[in-house]
């Protein structure tokens, strides 16, 4: 086992050997990827790498898959993708799927709660958090800024009591200070024992965050490594990355 990894017992998610198909389209070829539990771990690589495509695989959305994944001990390869986020699994995708008809209360209050065993985050919880949705409680999802809108994503599965987050891209084309804020959320969520997943192009995002990283490229992992191990890599992120 890698020495970055932790026992079974302590993993919120493993991955072993997975590959993935859209079609007839072989996306992922062997993935390898652990999270501990309470950790945050950054999936990083260049578009196209196929760190989506993972998320996507785990969550049971890709046209077929094989190989392991386990959340929390329990391996899905029999449990249909409606039924997974129902494990503590809450997925923050890209597109953010807010309803935009519907106020921002509204759309917190949306979300069902999980029978996971895990706390979800109350309205009040979520106001101390994110104090810009606080502010626009009452405004139509379609009346938000982009920020605001992936501030109101993360924090509807928040709602649910899922205690695994995979979060797809959610600094992308945002401007500075929601970025700083969603950092400081994320960091926040870490300390209360949440586990994340963080799909990042950004590095200079997740660098702060992670406390392990992982870099992909043609549906690979290429590198595997932890926050202290960090200085050492830098050269070679630089190539992976272009940072």
């Amino acid at each position: 086992m890698n020495a970055l990894s932790s026992p079974e017992r302590e993993l919120a998610l493993d991955i072993e050997n997975l590959h993935a198909w859209y079609g007839e389209s072989h996306v992922l070829h062997g993935v390898d990827l652990r999270v501990p539990a309470g950790r945050t771990v950054s999936l990083l690589g260049r578009n196209g790498a196929g760190r989506t495509s993972t998320l996507r695989a785990i969550m049971g959305l890709t046209s077929a898959r094989s190989g392991t994944v386990r959340v929390f001990g329990k391996d899905l390869a029999k449990v249909p993708a409606h039924r997974i986020a129902g494990l503590g699994v809450g997925y923050c995708p890209e597109e953010r799927g807010i309803f935009a008809s519907l106020s921002t209360r509204e759309n917190l209050l949306l979300p069902p709660l999980l029978k996971t065993g895990f706390q979800g985050l109350s309205l009040d919880e979520i106001d101390q958090l994110f104090p810009n949705l606080k502010e626009r409680a009452r405004s139509p999802g379609s009346r938000l800024s982009g920020g605001e809108q992936q501030m109101l994503a993360l924090a509807r599965i928040l709602r649910t009591g899922a205690r695994l987050l995979l979060l797809d891209e959610i600094s992308e084309g945002l401007a500075p200070v929601i970025v700083q804020a969603l950092g400081r959320a994320i960091a926040s969520l870490r300390d209360r024992g949440f586990s994340i997943l963080l799909v990042e192009q950004n590095f200079h995002f997740s660098a702060r965050l992670a406390d392990e990283f992982y870099v992909m490229e043609r549906g690979r992992i290429v590198e595997h490594f932890s926050r202290e191990e960090l200085p050492s890599k830098r050269e070679k992120l630089e190539a992976l990355l272009g940072v």
